[in-house]
This record gives C-alpha cells, sequence and structure tokens, in this order.
C-alpha cells in the first residue's frame, strides 16, 4: 500500500480542515494537477499558438497512449478527448445505423447520461428495454431473458452511481460477445478506481468523465471505441478535426477518421486534458488494485458502522466505493442533515431514488482514512439521535 498520510499532505491539502466523501460528484484536484493547470494558463497566456503547437499536441498524443494502457486498449487511436460521459455515449448513439424494431437493454437504475443517449433513439423506432434492478444494479441473470434476437446494444455502468452496485463486466461482455451484441460502459464511477480491461471484457465503447474517479477537471474526460466497431460508426454531427484530411479546411470532405478520432468535435479542452495526464500519473503511482483494495475497505466499514446506527444500506456487501443509506427523514430534513454536517466540515450528498425516497451517499477515494469515517460517524450518530429526539 502507498503512504496515505504522506499522500493526503502532499496532493490534497483540504484533507486537513474537511471530511470530503463526495467524489461520486466532483473530486478535488490533486495538487500536482492543479499546479500543471496553472502552469498550461500561463503558457497559453503567454505564447498560445507556440504552446498548443508543442505542448498541447504532443500531451494529447502522450495521454491517449496512457489511458489506453490503462484500460488495456490495444492502441492510442481507440481514444479520444470527449467533455463528459454524455457527449461520448450521445454520438455514439447517433453514428449506429439503426434499423426500426432494433432494442437497447440497460437498467432501470442508470444515470441519465447512459440512459438519455438511448431513450431518445425511439424516434428512430428503437425500442428500449429496461432491466430490474437486482441488489442495486444490472445482472447478468435480469439481463438475460430480455435479449432477443433483435438486441443490437446493452449500456451498463461499471459502478452504480447511487448505490455502488459493480456490474460484472467480464461476464456480461462475454455474454454480449457471444451474441454480437455491442456492450457499452460508462465508467465514470469506475475508471481511476479499479481496473478495468476493455479487451479481457469485450466493452465496445467505453466513457467517462474526468471529474470523479479520475480526480481531473470538469469538462474532461476521454471515450474508447474498439476499432472493428469503430468502422462500422458514421458520426453525426461531424467534427471539423474528425475528417480525411482536416486541415485542407475547404475541401469539405465527410470522410471520417479512422479510429475512435472520428468522434472528435473540435479543439479540446487542452487545460483540463494536460492536468489529467498529471491525475492519471498520480493513480498510477499509487496502483488502481491498490486504491480499490483501500476504498472497498473503506466502504466495507461504513456499511457496518451504519447498519449497526440502525441505518438502511443499499450498497451490496463487498462493493463500493460509494456506500448509500436511507435518510429515513423526508426529503426536507434530509436537506437540512447534509447542510448540517456541511457545516461541521462533511461533505456528502443527498439523492432520491426513482420513488423519491431520500438516501444519503458518502463516496470515498484513495486519500480518505478510517479515522475521517468514524469521525463522519460520530457526527451522524449525534444528529440522527437529536432529530428522533426532536420529532
Amino acid at each position: 500500500m502507498y503512504d496515505i498520510d504522506a499522500l493526503r499532505r502532499s496532493e490534497f491539502p483540504l484533507s486537513e480542515s474537511e471530511i470530503y466523501f463526495n467524489h461520486a460528484s466532483i473530486s478535488p484536484l490533486p495538487t500536482r494537477t492543479r499546479k500543471r493547470m496553472e502552469e498550461v494558463i500561463a503558457g497559453l497566456a503567454d505564447q498560445p499558438w507556440t504552446y498548443f503547437i508543442e505542448k498541447g499536441m504532443a500531451a494529447n498524443e502522450m495521454l491517449k497512449n496512457e489511458l489506453a494502457s490503462m484500460i488495456n486498449a490495444s492502441g492510442p487511436e481507440q481514444i479520444v478527448p470527449i467533455p463528459s460521459t454524455s457527449s461520448g455515449l450521445g454520438a455514439v448513439a447517433l453514428a449506429i445505423d439503426w434499423q426500426e424494431g432494433d432494442n437497447v437493454l440497460f437498467c432501470e437504475v442508470e444515470f441519465p447520461s447512459n440512459a438519455y443517449p438511448w431513450l431518445s433513439l425511439a424516434r428512430l423506432g428503437v425500442e428500449v428495454r429496461q432491466v430490474p434492478a437486482v441488489g442495486g444494479g444490472l445482472t447478468l441473470e435480469a439481463l438475460a431473458p430480455l435479449v432477443d434476437e433483435r438486441t443490437r446494444l446493452v449500456a451498463a455502468s461499471a459502478i452504480q452511481f447511487l448505490t455502488g452496485h459493480r456490474t460484472n463486466l467480464t461476464a456480461v461482455g462475454a455474454f454480449c460477445k457471444a451474441r454480437d451484441i455491442v456492450f457499452v460502459v460508462d465508467a465514470i464511477q469506475a475508471a481511476g478506481h479499479i481496473p478495468i480491461d476493455v479487451q479481457a471484457m469485450h466493452i465496445d465503447v467505453l466513457a467517462s468523465g474526468a471529474q470523479k474517479s479520475l480526480l481531473a477537471s470538469p469538462g474532461t474526460g476521454f471515450m474508447y471505441v474498439r476499432e472493428s466497431f469503430c468502422a462500422t460508426l458514421q458520426p453525426l454531427p461531424i467534427g471539423p478535426n474528425a475528417t480525411r484530411d482536416f486541415m485542407h479546411w475547404l475541401s469539405y470532405d465527410l470522410t471520417p477518421l479512422p479510429g475512435a478520432s472520428r468522434f472528435a468535435m473540435g479543439t479540446w479542452d487542452v487545460v483540463g486534458w494536460i492536468g489529467l495526464r498529471d491525475s492519471i500519473g498520480l493513480i498510477r503511482e499509487l496502483g488502481l488494485q491498490n486504491i480499490d483494495r483501500h476504498t472497498t475497505a473503506l466502504a466495507a466499514e461504513a456499511i457496518a458502522m451504519l447498519e449497526r446506527m440502525g441505518l438502511e444500506v443499499v450498497t451490496p456487501a463487498g462493493h463500493g466505493p460509494i456506500v448509500t443509506f436511507r435518510s429515513g427523514l423526508s426529503s426536507e430534513e434530509t436537506d437540512a442533515l447534509v447542510a448540517y454536517l456541511y457545516e461541521q466540515h462533511v461533505t456528502v450528498v443527498k439523492h432520491l431514488d426513482a420513488r423519491g425516497t431520500p438516501h444519503v451517499r458518502l463516496s470515498f477515494h484513495a486519500y480518505n482514512t478510517r479515522e475521517e469515517l468514524h469521525c463522519f460517524g460520530t457526527i451522524l450518530e449525534e444528529r440522527m439521535r437529536s432529530i428522533r429526539v426532536a420529532g
């Protein structure tokens, strides 16, 4: 394991005064990433064109290589920068040659980024089938009975945003591969937290914003598209630098570039993209296996602690790094609870399930500690006791 105390001092100074358990919403920037982004801003201010050509272009190619390595893609040409998960998945949804009567499946508890792109296909005559959640997320057992010969695509979250349920990507990917079904993964809660192997898991498309598990800035992210699948796609809309011979700006040749670059939508976020490279560097130094082991242990301890308090936890045992429990309060009272915790320098978030039942979600990362967790538990227990007495 890595040295957590040193990590907190060097990369996450907010940990000196805050207990931050909201990484599934947005993560703090590591110190090295913030400093790198400041350098990039200075470079773009002083020598914008030179900096972009010499530093930005080189960083683009290097980061593609590093991201490809992180998820075991066969090459950097399968990686493209995207501003968000939804933009990447939306672009893929519009690039497939759908036929009326095709169907798409996703779990009924998907985040909108991995639901709306597929739901919007109804106007093309594509049927959407929502798989009932089991244990807070998608399972192969629930998926399989809903698949038929017209199923074109299955979409899943690697880690479900509310419950922390981990999809068995290997099992679902093998199932889809055997039936020639496109397998799409929303990895925003997982990339940077757990090891992902797109080849072993037979993933055709993986998209992730960078502001959560990847410890980078909002508006930055990446998408992987398997080469053999990418060759069948015709993007709509088409970006100015996504076509063959695009530097001849007035030729108007719509022939797409090979690989995932056909989804490039113009100049990428140079500041965020270069900063992401430093965040990836930190994650590689710590080791995905180590991060996973640490945050999964924190999740297990959080589940046990919350259950001892008599709270109903919806996160399955052995999952994480997200832990969510039903507050047992009204929505307004839950808002007040979250606000009170924030006043005590503890950041968590409220979420509603499909029925509108309020929950409180904790989400950990590499630098969080058991001491923080138990401090949170003490504050929460005292507050819940005072609410019950007042009620």
